[in-house]
C-alpha cells in the first residue's frame, strides 16, 4: 500500500512467456529488446530476463536515483564467471566485503599517481600500434576492433602486472593465454569433442595466468614493505591491503576481463563516428595540432587540454556504450515513481535506452559532441549518462579507461586520417560488449606533419 492507502499500479510489460530468451533473440539482442520495451511501455518495464526470472528495467535517470545506493548484484546473472575465480565471485561479493576491496582498486585504477607512473609505457604501446598500422595501411584496410582490443588487453596487462613480467615475450604469452580462456568460457565450440579440447586448453592457460600472477606477487614480497605499499601498482596495493593470494589472482584476472574489449571497442566506435563526421574529425585534429605541436603523442598533462576530443569520446560512449547494461538486486522495497519494487527484485540498467532517452537527449540518435559542454551537461540529470554504470558497483576502472582511450585516440588521430572502407555495413551486435558484427574496416592516410 502507498502512504495514501491506495495500491500502487502494476509495472507494465510484455506477457511473461518462458524465460524471455526467445523474445531477446527475435529482437536481435538484449540492447534492441530493451529499446523496444521502453518505447512501447514507458520508462519502467517488467520483463522476463534469462537467468533472473523477472526483472524491472529502468530507462529514466531521475527514477534511477532510487537505486543508486544498492550494493548487491544478482548472483545468477554472474554465475558464468565462477569458473574463472578461486576466492568467490568478485562480481557478487557481499556489500561488507566488497566495499574495502573496491577502495583498494580505486586507490590504484582511479589515482593520478598511478596513471602518471604507467603513462609512458601505455604511450609506447599506442605508438607501437600506430607504427604497425603505418606499415599495413599500404596493403589495404585495417580492422579496428581486432587490433584495438588486443592493444587494450596489452595495456591492462601492463597496468596489472607491470615490470613483474620477465620480457615482452612473456607479456605476449599472458595475452595469448587470456584470449584462450575468454574464448573457452564466453563461447561454445561446434561439437562436444571440440568443446572438451578447448576447455582443456583453457584450463592450461588459466593455470599459466595464475602462475604468472604468483611470480609477480612473489617478486613484490621480496622487495619489501615500502614497495608493496606503492599505490601505482595493483598487485602491490592488494598485497599491502592483506588480500589473499587467491583474491589477488582473481582480481588481476577480473580486471583484465573488464578492460579487455571495452576500451578498444570505445576507441573503435569513436574513430567510426569521426570518419562519418569529417567536420568533427577536423576539429579534433586541429585541437591535437594546437596542443601537441610536432609531438606525435601527448604527455599525461596534455590530456586535460584536449577538451573537444574528450567531448567526442563521451558522445561516442553515449551512442555506443561499450558495457551494454548492468544489474542490481533490490535489498529492500523501493518506489520507482508510482511503482513499488519488492526486495529481491532484479533491477536492470539498460544503458543504451538511458542514453537514448529523448526527454534528456534531444534528437538522441544524432552525433553531437556539443552535448558535453559544461553548460549543456549542467542542465542534465546526473544519471542520464552512465557508460560505466552507477553507484557502489560502478566500474572501478572508469578513470583509467578514459585516460587510455584519450591517449590512443590522440596518437592515432595525430598520425592518420581515417576513412571507412567502401562496401561494408557496420552493425552493432552484443558479444559481451557492443561489438561491430564484422569489425570496422578503415583506410588510413598519413597526415602531413
Amino acid at each position: 500500500m502507498r502512504g495514501d492507502g491506495t495500491t500502487p499500479p502494476q509495472i507494465p510489460g510484455p506477457p511473461a512467456e518462458g524465460d524471455g530468451a526467445a523474445a531477446v533473440a527475435a529482437a536481435g539482442g538484449l540492447h534492441n529488446y530493451q529499446l523496444r520495451l521502453h518505447a512501447e511501455y514507458g520508462p519502467v518495464v517488467r520483463f522476463p530476463l534469462p537467468g533472473a526470472d523477472v526483472a524491472v528495467s529502468v530507462a529514466d535517470p531521475v527514477l534511477l536515483e532510487a537505486t543508486a545506493k544498492i550494493d548487491k548484484r544478482p548472483e545468477r546473472l554472474f554465475e558464468f564467471l565462477a569458473p574463472l575465480q578461486e576466492s568467490g565471485n568478485l562480481q557478487t561479493l557481499p556489500a561488507g566485503e566488497h566495499g574495502p576491496w573496491r577502495r583498494v582498486l580505486l586507490s590504484v585504477l582511479a589515482g593520478r599517481p598511478s596513471h602518471e607512473a604507467h603513462f609512458a609505457r601505455l604511450s609506447a604501446l599506442a605508438t607501437e600500434l600506430a607504427g604497425q598500422w603505418a606499415e599495413r595501411a599500404a596493403q589495404g584496410a585495417v580492422a579496428l576492433q581486432k587490433d584495438l582490443s588486443a592493444l587494450s588487453l596489452r595495456m591492462i596487462c601492463e597496468y596489472a602486472l607491470g615490470s613483474g613480467l620477465e620480457s615482452p615475450e612473456s607479456a605476449g604469452r599472458v595475452v595469448s593465454a587470456f584470449e584462450e580462456v575468454l574464448t573457452a568460457y564466453l563461447t561454445r565450440a561446434d561439437t562436444p569433442d571440440a568443446e572438451r579440447e578447448r576447455r582443456a586448453r583453457a584450463e592450461e592457460a588459466l593455470a599459466y595466468l595464475r602462475a604468472s600472477v604468483d611470480r609477480v606477487l612473489a617478486a613484490h614480497r621480496e622487495r619489501g614493505a615500502a614497495e608493496r605499499a606503492d599505490r601505482s601498482d595493483l598487485i602491490a596495493a592488494l598485497a599491502a591491503a592483506g588480500e589473499s593470494t587467491a583474491r589477488i589472482r582473481d582480481t588481476v584476472l577480473m580486471t583484465m576481463l573488464a578492460a579487455h574489449h571495452t576500451t578498444g571497442v570505445a576507441i573503435s566506435w569513436t574513430l567510426y563516428l569521426l570518419a562519418r563526421h569529417p567536420e568533427a574529425a577536423e576539429r579534433v585534429t586541429g585541437e591535437l595540432d594546437r596542443v601537441l605541436g610536432d609531438r606525435p603523442a601527448p604527455g599525461y598533462g596534455d590530456l586535460k587540454k584536449l577538451t573537444y576530443l574528450d567531448m567526442v569520446l563521451r558522445e561516442t560512449m553515449r551512442l555506443y556504450p561499450p558495457g551494454p547494461y548492468g544489474a542490481r538486486e533490490a535489498t529492500e522495497d523501493l518506489m520507482l515513481g508510482e511503482y513499488r519494487v519488492p526486495a529481491g527484485t532484479t533491477i536492470f540498467y539498460p544503458f543504451w535506452a538511458v542514453h537514448l532517452n529523448p526527454d534528456h537527449w534531444p534528437d538522441p540518435h544524432v552525433f553531437d559532441p556539443e552535448r558535453f559542454t559544461p553548460e549543456a551537461s549542467a542542465g542534465r540529470p546526473r544519471l542520464a549518462y552512465i557508460p560505466f554504470g552507477l553507484g557502489p558497483r560502478s566500474c572501478e576502472g572508469a578513470a583509467l579507461a578514459m585516460v587510455e582511450a584519450q591517449l590512443v585516440l590522440a596518437v592515432l588521430l595525430k598520425r592518420f586520417r581515417f576513412e571507412l572502407a567502401p562496401g561494408q555495413t557496420v552493425t552493432p551486435v552484443e558479444r559481451f560488449v557492443l561489438w561491430a558484427a564484422d569489425d570496422i574496416h578503415m583506410n588510413l592516410t598519413p597526415r602531413e606533419p
